[in-house]
Formats: C-alpha cells, sequence, structure tokens
C-alpha cells in the first residue's frame, strides 16, 4: 500500500521560501515519476511540478516557473519541493503523488501572508 507523508507547510511571508518535503513508502519512486500538486480553498486541485523518475527533466506549471524546484532522492524515497518568492497566490495544501498510481497524502499547508 502507497503512503504519502507531506511535511514542510507553514505560514510565511510574501517573498519568503519554503521547502516541501514527501517521504514514499511501500513503493520505490525511483520506477516513478513524482509530482507536487496543490489545492486552494473553493479551488480544484492543480498541477505544480513534475520530475522524472531518474530526475533528468522536470516540468512545472507557468505560475510556479522560476520560483519552485522540484527535486528528489530515490535512496531516501523523498521528493522535495523548493519555493521561493513566495505570493499570496500560493495559499493552499500541497500534495505529492506517484504519477500513474491513485494515492494521495494527507497533504501539508502552505499560507502567504502578511
Amino acid at each position: 500500500q502507497v503512503q504519502l507523508v507531506e511535511s514542510g507547510g507553514g505560514l510565511v511571508q510574501p517573498g519568503g521560501s519554503l521547502t516541501l518535503s514527501c517521504i514514499v513508502s511501500g513503493i520505490s519512486i525511483k520506477n516513478y515519476a513524482m509530482g507536487w500538486y496543490r489545492q486552494a480553498p473553493g479551488k480544484q486541485r492543480e498541477f505544480v511540478a513534475t520530475i522524472t523518475a531518474v530526475g533528468d527533466y522536470t516540468n512545472s506549471a507557468d505560475s510556479v516557473k522560476g520560483r519552485f524546484t522540484i527535486s528528489r532522492d530515490n535512496v531516501q524515497n523523498t521528493v522535495y519541493l523548493q519555493m521561493n518568492s513566495l505570493k499570496p497566490e500560493d495559499t493552499a495544501v500541497y500534495y505529492c503523488k506517484a504519477m500513474g498510481l491513485f494515492a494521495w497524502g494527507q497533504g501539508t499547508q502552505v499560507t502567504v501572508s502578511s
């Protein structure tokens, strides 16, 4: 059974930074592309970023390009999302996902506010 545990969220001022982590168990993430998604209040869950299984290619939503960086550690079975220059519109619950598998963690709340 796949389990994903996101952490690292919190309250941060506009312009600040956070690093999210996602520890995965039940599968070896080296066999999967991994992604981050987010869901703001009253909105649908949306794609944020993805990374290939070996980490040689990443893609991200236009709204976060140049500010967010996805990375992975296949030995630690962990995926990261480095978020810089945070904006109030980045406020959401952030989730990681093994692409191709229908499993979600509990998410981690990110709130950007002064």
